[in-house]
């Protein structure tokens, strides 16, 4: 039996809630490397602070994606695990950049690192079972429409919380400087009290809108013998793998570039446009001029997700006249682009031109694989077989956290203080870029130049 076609706000419900979860993953994105150096972690420390969210994602989401899959409630098999990490989030949220709150518990670095954990750990027990969820809901006709409507709406909730702690000083509600006694600004504060609450109030959305398919009426959709025994029988994750459809590890090759690529712009953006574009000034951590860098990579990441959500609403469109792989190819290649472009520009609107391309990349990598790879996977193991597929994701940002100091190369404590009084951290002559943070957004370009490529390598089912 065929799935049911879906109205435009069917499909628009199912995923609404990862609007809330984007907005959330977004402040993360853009403030935790801010956060961490205000709390006393330096610049080439960052990145293995970093690697929470990938080896949470590794182990996690497999483990989701399983449990949902043999998981029958009257929520939904995926929307109670929805909700369950929404709430996490939320808490994990509103705890991190208070994280100097907390000395008498715990060293305050310890802490935030612990928030971080527990927020990435939470994210992804969220955002797994959103994937599957269109999996099992929008039949094969539909699915191109499914995963771009998910990446649109993910995108409009990235350009809000990219955006919003700019906001908050734009419009004199909170300072973007720390205060007296304070490791943290304000404005960073309040953006996670405020994140934190419409993921919540998202979540509730899909939550109370959504009515998955109960067990029997899910088999037939899906042409399985449904039975008890079936659904309670044990899953090796290695068999999985083993069994899985080449076009798994054909996409793994190209998510692995492409990932490399965005962990390495998340993580250097704000230290390689403040070196890049505000100078030395912006050497101190709790500088304003630091700051007005980390606002602005705010500001970038919200326009860049703002392309992002324009270009996943026509990949549709775009797929249907030149096929899903160019779509794919020309979309990381042209991100690839924008960010190598950004070490030639010396003014900070200028870097506006490089996110264009960025977005167009993100929109493409939030959206085609899964369309491709969803139409590949047995609907017994959607869940599972997603989960799995996020290690594509997870593996190469840990090889990217576990390289990326060491190709920055800065000494930890080499500080001298310029002219101008400013204290200044020195570059060491050791690493590849010798403390050059620019360059890693460079080397980010690179990675996806070469995911672009290669694409071509793929054989789609359809084909």
């Amino acid at each position: 039996m065929k799935k049911p076609k879906l109205s435009f706000w069917q499909i628009w419900n199912l995923s609404f809630g990862f609007l809330g979860v984007q907005i959330g993953y977004s402040l993360q994105n853009g403030n935790t490397s801010r956060i961490l150096e205000a709390l006393g972690a330096h610049v080439d420390k960052i990145n293995y602070f970093w690697l929470a969210a990938p080896i949470a994602g590794t182990i996690v989401q497999p483990i989701i994606g399983l449990s949902s899959d043999k998981t029958w409630t009257r929520l939904g098999r995926r929307i109670p695990f929805i909700l369950i990490g929404s709430i996490m989030s939320a808490l994990a949220m509103f705890f991190m950049p208070n994280s100097g709150n907390f000395a008498n518990i715990l060293p305050i670095l310890i802490f935030g690192a612990v928030m971080l954990l527990l927020m990435d750990t939470s994210f992804n027990i969220t955002m797994q079972p959103f994937r599957a969820l269109v999996g099992d809901m929008v039949n094969d006709e539909q699915k191109n429409l499914g995963y771009s409507l998910q990446s649109a709406l993910i995108n409009f909730g990235a350009v809000f919380g990219s955006l919003l702690p700019w906001a908050l000083v734009k419009f004199n509600l909170f300072s973007n400087t720390p205060a007296i006694g304070q490791k943290v600004a304000d404005s960073v504060i309040w953006s996670f009290y405020i994140g934190g609450t419409i993921l919540l109030l998202s979540v509730l959305w899909t939550v109370i809108r959504t009515k998955e398919y109960p067990p029997k009426e899910h088999a037939e959709y899906n042409d399985i013998d449904f039975n008890i025994t079936e659904v309670k029988e044990k899953t090796n994750f290695l068999e999985l793998l083993k069994n899985a459809p080449k076009i798994f590890w054909q996409l793994g090759l190209i998510q692995f570039f492409s990932w490399f690529a965005l962990f390495l712009m998340w993580v250097y953006t704000t230290r390689g446009i403040a070196n890049h574009i505000w100078g030395t000034a912006a050497s101190d951590p709790h500088s304003q001029a630091f700051n007005d860098a980390g606002d602005w990579s705010g500001v970038l990441f919200g326009f860049y997700s703002a392309i992002a959500a324009l270009f996943a609403l026509s990949i549709p469109t775009i797929a249907k006249a030149i096929g899903r792989k160019k779509t794919y190819s020309y979309s990381l290649l042209f991100g690839g682009i924008g960010l190598i472009s950004m070490y030639f520009f010396q003014d900070k609107y200028s870097l506006f031109f490089s996110m264009v391309g960025v977005g167009v990349a993100w929109a493409a990598i939030l959206a085609i694989p899964y369309a491709m790879l969803s139409s590949s996977l047995p609907a017994d193991k959607m869940g599972v077989y997603m989960g799995l597929f996020n290690g594509t994701i997870t593996l190469p940002q840990i090889a990217a956290g576990a390289l990326g100091g060491i190709i920055l190369g800065v000494k930890k404590g080499a500080i001298f203080y310029n002219d101008a009084n400013v204290k200044c951290f020195e570059p060491s002559d050791k690493g590849l870029f010798t403390g050059n943070a620019i360059l890693m957004l460079v080397l980010a370009g690179v990675s996806l130049i070469i995911a672009g490529i290669a694409v071509f390598s793929i054989k789609e089912k359809t084909e």
